[in-house]
Parts: C-alpha cells; structure tokens; sequence
C-alpha cells in the first residue's frame, strides 16, 4: 500500500518571527503535518501587499521550535510566502497559514492587512490558507482559545477536499475560551475607521503628523464579522483576491460600449 503523504503546512505572519502569535500558531499545528516557517525577521503590520523591489532579499536558518524548519526573512509578509515557495520547500505546500495575528483584521482592516495579504499571496498561488487574529494586540495576549480553534479549522480544511484558491479570514474574539461559542462563516462588515492626523512637533521643533481613529461599524447585520465578534463567536470571512463588482459590471455592460 502507499504510504499516506504528511501534509506540508507553511506557516508565516506579519508581526514577525519573534511574535508569540506564530509560536502559538506553530504550536496548535505541528503535529498535523510538516511545519516550514517563512516569517518576517521584525513587524511588517500595515503592509498590505506590498513585495520587496530594487532590495536585496535574505532568508535565515532560526531555531524556533524542535522538529520546525524555519527562517527569517528581510521582506514582507508577501515575499515571506514567494520566497517559501520557490526557494525553501521548491514546491507549493498543501496549506498556508498566516498569523496568529496581534489584533483585529475584521472588515476593512483585510484590505491593509499584512497578515492576509501573505493568505492571499498563497491563495494566488493555488495555495488554500487561512489568516488567524486574535482581538488583542498585547504580547502578554491569552491564545489558548484562537490556539483551540486554530488547530480545530486547519484539521477540518486538511481532511476536505477543498478548492484551491481558498481564503479564509478568520478572527478570534479575546475571551476565555470557554465563553467562545464556536465558529460563525459571516461576510465581511462594512465598518473603517474614522481618521485624524494629528499635528505635533518633534524635539527639533518640525512639524510631523501622528495617525489617529476611530473604529466606527455601519453595517448593522447580524451576518457580519463584526456582529459574531461581538456575540462571542469566531468569524469566518472566506475572501478572494478578485476585486471585480460584478453586479456594477453587468449594469456598465448596458451603456459603455
């Protein structure tokens, strides 16, 4: 008989290898398959999709966890999962996790996300993956119920034949575990943030601008990822990278010709 093949579960984030998000992520999973590492050798939050251009790219060995492949790269969440791929494992691994990130990536945070623009890279690829968040930006954060529900969603998607451009947006309300009321797929909700630029000096008297907000939700739904947050559940945004509106394309389609 064949042997079974032990899935390949490439694993990277934006808060950087050092973040205890990734460690907690690695930790959920390494037993489900061969773990490989790419990660970003400090915090790239913000980063969006942005890729490393007219800069050189490094990779280096890290000695993370026991029996874990893993490096540090100079680049982005973005070339962490390029480099992964054509450099490190040569091939396309069967899944790609992102995460565990410090902080929220509901709504309109998935657009700036460096965290689920590397889940997206991947999905690109024909890579399925998933980018995890926990609602907390402490390093000090409580993970063991986004570790629980990590570890629980990655053994469902492995077991599934599933398509390949799969994305999921997945984020953690910072609750006990036991107060989690388990997953809820939801769309993304209409909510952003409500910016201000402050203005202040610096030391030498220079005038910079320091970016302020407010989260403000316009979208009262109770089938969005902010409502399940809210009430206690783990919300499951499936995403793509494809940002056609289609229903505003059939309606152009009548008048530009």
């Amino acid at each position: 008989m064949a042997k079974k093949q032990v899935p390949v579960i490439l694993i990277t984030n934006d808060d950087s290898i050092h973040a205890p998000g990734l460690h907690n992520l690695v930790a959920a999973v390494k037993d489900l398959g061969k773990v490989v590492v790419v990660a970003p050798e400090k915090p790239q939050s913000g980063m969006g999709h942005a890729i490393t251009i007219g800069q050189p790219l490094r990779l280096h060995s890290v000695n993370l966890m026991d029996g874990v492949e893993a490096f540090s790269c100079s680049g982005t969440p973005v070339d962490c999962v390029k480099l992964a791929v054509d450099k490190v494992l040569h091939k396309k691994p069967d899944i790609c996790l992102s995460g565990i990130n410090h902080g929220a990536n509901h709504s309109i945070n998935v657009i700036y996300s460096g965290t689920m623009s590397a889940a997206l890279e991947a999905s690109i690829e024909n890579i399925p993956s998933i980018g995890f968040s926990l609602l907390d930006f402490s390093m000090e954060a409580d993970f063991s119920g986004a570790q629980h529900y990590a570890r629980l969603l990655v053994k469902q998607i492995l077991g599934k034949k599933i398509d390949k451009h799969l994305c999921l947006n997945v984020n953690i309300p910072a609750i006990p575990k036991e107060l989690i009321k388990g997953f809820k797929v939801c769309k993304q909700a209409y909510a952003k943030y409500d910016e201000d630029f402050v203005a202040r000096k610096d030391p030498h008297g220079k005038k910079y601008y320091w970016l302020t907000g407010e989260f403000v939700n316009f979208d009262k739904a109770k089938d969005t990822d902010v409502w399940a947050l809210k009430n206690n559940y783990v919300s499951v945004v499936p995403v793509q990278f494809d940002l056609t509106n289609y229903a505003l394309k059939s309606k152009l389609e009548k008048f530009i010709r």
